[in-house]
């Protein structure tokens, strides 16, 4: 099992930086394919950027160049730097950890909202 705890949200204007963190759980951590998602009210949850063990990194059109994502495996913790926030960037963002056995993200955390003022 692996338990996940975001943190670092919060009200920003627009322009602005904030920094995600996620604490995981577990000694599997630096095993496994990390991703950032994010759920804007009324929309659906969308991936926003992942990062695998080896720290190779994948992300959506509309935040690259953005959004950095990283890890720090001797801490157990994932991270979203979040540069040059927009309004539409407002949503609850979660962190999860992809399975071993199946092509899914099976855990979550509980999310950290992220609003950002115009």
């Amino acid at each position: 099992q692996v338990q996940l705890v975001e943190s670092g949200g919060g009200l920003v204007q627009a322009g602005g930086s904030l920094r995600l963190s996620c604490a995981a759980s577990g000694p599997t951590f630096s095993r496994r394919t990390m991703a950032w998602f994010r759920q804007a009210p009324g929309k659906q949850r969308e991936l926003v950027a992942e990062i695998v063990s080896g720290r190779s990194t994948n992300y959506a059109d509309s935040v690259k160049g953005r959004f950095t994502i990283s890890r720090d495996n001797a801490k157990n913790t994932m991270y979203l730097q979040i540069d040059r926030l927009k309004p539409e960037d407002t949503a609850v963002y979660y962190c999860a950890a992809r399975s071993f056995s199946r092509d899914s993200y099976d855990y979550w955390g509980r999310g950290t909202q992220v609003t950002v003022s115009s």
